[in-house]
């Protein structure tokens, strides 16, 4: 089964154990500082494969169980206001973005972004004299505070790190060189201002499709005559060509390849045979 701490939020997977809840249900998701309500996103089901290390589901949230949880959501509003209130005050080069609240050892935690180191001690007497407990505060990069805060992507949609994606993994400017992408970096950035991480999905696609696709320039004989390579439409698995006529028409890639070889091989076999007497 699959739960979520936040609305269209990132997925927990857990072992149901004897529990069956239903979409939508509360259920306790054991933490290392107790078990916290989430909510059920994917029903338990059977998997083919065997899956080891997964935390066992603690039951279905009773009432005084969301009672404390909406007491800790209030709370962690609270202390992200005063975090950012404070932080305003003693003029501190930072954005605060998130916050928590660990009403077990009474620790309040702020996660905030900024270009540099920051001296935030004054900050952190303020905060404990305000809200008294014990404050903690986490520097987070771009990425990561992309991914607290959440947002909407380029797409449209909720962005990948702040819902499914567990882990970054290197994108670069290849890649979008690769997928013929303008190299506008307003066009090929996320929210965070780094190169978007959904770069990375479809570059394998685009590598296996140029490894056997016929290069922009090549010809090749068709049942048309001899046209030439012009472009190359990796979603649709075909390439642009361009007729003796000057018109541009869509070539399935296996066709395209299929031709290529023949003309490559017809060209071969000309290039060998003797010259006539």
């Amino acid at each position: 089964m699959a739960v979520a701490f936040e609305l269209y939020g990132r997925l927990y997977y857990l072992d149901p154990g004897e529990h069956r809840p239903a979409v939508g249900d509360a259920v306790l998701f054991p933490t290392s500082r107790g078990a916290e309500v989430a909510t059920c996103v994917w029903a338990p089901s059977y998997v083919g494969e065997d899956i080891g290390g997964l935390s066992v589901c603690a039951g279905l949230a009773t009432e005084a169980d969301l009672e404390r949880n909406e007491r800790n959501r209030a709370r962690r509003g609270r202390i992200l206001m005063a975090g950012r209130r404070l932080a305003r005050e003693n003029k501190l080069p930072m954005k605060i973005v998130a916050s928590d609240w660990d009403d077990h050892d009474e620790v309040a935690t702020l996660y905030f972004g900024a270009p540099h180191r920051v001296d935030f001690r004054q900050l952190v007497r303020d905060l404990a004299r305000t809200l008294e407990c014990r404050i903690e505060l986490r520097q987070v990069n771009a990425r990561d505070e992309a991914r607290v805060q959440g947002g909407i992507g380029p797409c449209g949609r909720d962005t990948c790190c702040s819902t499914f994606l567990k882990d970054f993994e290197p994108v670069t400017t290849r890649m979008a060189k690769d997928q013929d992408l303008p190299l506008n970096p307003l066009r090929i950035s996320g929210a965070c201002g780094r190169l978007m991480c959904c770069l990375k999905y479809e570059h394998p696609l685009y590598q296996d499709f140029k490894a056997t696709a016929p290069e922009v320039g090549d010809q090749f004989e068709t049942d048309d005559g001899l046209v030439t390579v012009v472009g190359h439409s990796v979603p649709r698995d075909a390439v642009y060509v361009r007729g003796a006529d000057g018109q541009r028409k869509v070539c399935p890639k296996a066709s395209a390849c299929a031709s290529r070889q023949a003309y490559e091989s017809s060209r071969e076999t000309l290039e060998v045979l003797p010259p006539e007497v």
